[in-house]
């Protein structure tokens, strides 16, 4: 037996060592048609312990994140922060500003009503009661399209998806009640909080709880300009409302209508119009502030929680900071390429970076494009932090409930960042083994299907196979 295991080592160039079991009998336990890039390497080390198409393109999800996540470091700093300002050109008399107030918004992507509601507050504290011009929602830090090519379109109105906009408020989400009709063939009914400032229409037949169409039919949302949403398709007859949260498309109108409601409770009063403005503009004088908190901490979310929204405004923040432009997603993918080149050594060669999040099918990234990065984090983490910013295999964050590695017996020695997709199933990060070696892995495997029989267990096969190949890895290195 084991000579034929070193026969099929030697065939294939691949093996975990002389004593490991070949990869490839673990690809027996993933579901026929699967693929499988794995890279495992010891930190410090230049050459592989494991490379099974270590060079093979793969869609890298949410391990994206690490490219993105290290290059804001480099490029940022750990303590910047994102800020929001009001500002006037004009000046406070008596209790009236002369002139337009400019919201002028950042791309914070933790900004919430709560902090808005404090800078109106902070406006009240000097005085004003009375704006005498407009109000301005500023959104010329970001340029171009908020959505990255490449999202699929049936995810755009799921809230973690949500476009990250210059201006966010409560991540862009917002969340609706939807009641089936007492009556079936009637339109369903939608409930929807009066601070939201979206407006929802509904033409969801309403079903009988017996009714066959109900199997092949369908929710669907429609967006439209300025947040309308229509709701299509049926709904069964139910008891309870059903609860349903949808990604707001149109920050700077999300972000108009809420700051126009909060200076109206806060008695403040404008004679203008609620306008955009897109185009950069030299700043004025701030009469309100809020800030995020230090970019550490929103990484330290980002990566634990896989937030996109997080994600993807420090992407397009890194190409607004490198290059002086308005973010896009453009700009931030060749200033993270150039960023990471010019400080980290890494080469991101033939890697399709189109976001930060990772959400695109556009991306394509290699096992050892990671590996670069990986091999250079571990090298600077006294520096950088970012391990500990990592979910940690039984303890937290996306890997808090992982069966294959809970199984691998690997609870507390490995942190990773994961990446799912349909079909996908990633991980990224470091192991310390059983004789207290450090690897650095990365894991990309794609086109990962079973039979409709099986959906209910369809992480089985997945389980089977990461737990012997991680327990593998712990054990024999």
């Amino acid at each position: 037996m084991r000579l034929s295991r070193l026969i099929i080592a030697l065939t294939f160039g691949v093996t975990l060592q002389a004593s490991a079991t070949p990869i490839e009998e673990y690809t027996q336990y993933l579901p026929d048609g699967t693929n499988l890039a794995f890279l495992a390497q010891r930190v410090g080390d230049t050459t592989p312990i494991v490379d099974y198409h270590g060079k093979q393109m793969a869609l890298p999800a949410s391990t994206m994140k690490v490219f993105t996540a290290l290059a804001a470091l480099l490029e940022l700093g750990k303590d910047f922060r994102f800020q929001t300002t009001f500002e006037s050109s004009g000046k406070i008399s008596g209790d009236t500003l002369q002139g337009d107030l400019v919201a002028r918004f950042g791309g914070d992507p933790t900004f919430t009503r709560q902090d808005l509601r404090n800078m109106v507050a902070q406006l009240k504290q000097k005085g004003v009661t009375h704006i005498q011009g407009n109000l301005v929602i500023d959104t010329s830090v970001f340029a171009s399209h908020d959505m990255a090519p490449g999202w699929p379109w049936n995810d755009l109105t799921q809230c973690f998806s949500a476009p990250p906009a210059a201006a966010i408020i409560d991540k862009n989400c917002f969340s609706i009640s939807l009641y089936s009709a007492k009556t079936p063939g009637e339109n369903a009914f939608i409930r929807i909080a009066s601070y939201y400032p979206a407006h929802m229409y509904s033409e969801v037949k309403t079903l009988a709880p017996n009714s066959g169409e109900a199997q092949y039919c369908e929710l669907d949302v429609n967006p439209g300009e300025l947040n309308r949403y229509t709701l299509t398709g049926c709904l069964r007859q139910r008891n309870d409302p059903l609860p349903l949260a949808f990604a707001v498309q149109d920050g700077a109108a999300w972000a108009g209508e809420i700051l126009r409601d909060e200076l109206t409770k806060a008695d403040i009063d404008y004679q203008g119009h609620l306008v955009r403005q897109t185009q950069p503009s030299s700043p004025t004088t701030v009469l309100a502030i809020e800030q995020s908190a230090p970019l550490h901490d929103l990484l330290h979310t980002m990566l634990k929680k896989s937030d996109n929204m997080i994600a993807d405004t420090i992407f397009r923040t890194i190409g607004h900071h490198y290059f002086n432009v308005p973010g896009t997603y453009r700009a931030g993918s060749d200033a993270v390429r150039r960023i990471l080149r010019e400080k980290a050594g890494v080469d991101m060669g033939n890697t399709i970076q189109v976001d930060g999040s990772g959400l695109s099918r556009h991306d394509l990234v290699a096992p050892d494009t990671m590996m670069q990065a990986l091999q250079f984090i571990a090298k600077n983490d006294t520096t950088l932090d970012f391990i500990s910013m990592l979910p940690l295999a039984g303890y937290d964050g996306t890997l808090q409930y992982r069966g294959g590695l809970h199984e691998a017996g690997v609870d507390g020695k490995l942190s990773a960042k994961t990446g799912s997709l349909q079909g996908v199933y990633n991980l990224a990060g470091f192991l310390t083994t059983s004789r207290g070696t450090r690897i650095a892995f990365v894991q990309y495997l794609s086109g990962y299907a079973v039979p409709p029989e099986d959906q209910r267990t369809r992480r089985v096969p997945l389980v089977r196979f990461e737990s012997r190949l991680y327990s593998d890895l712990y054990r024999n290195y």
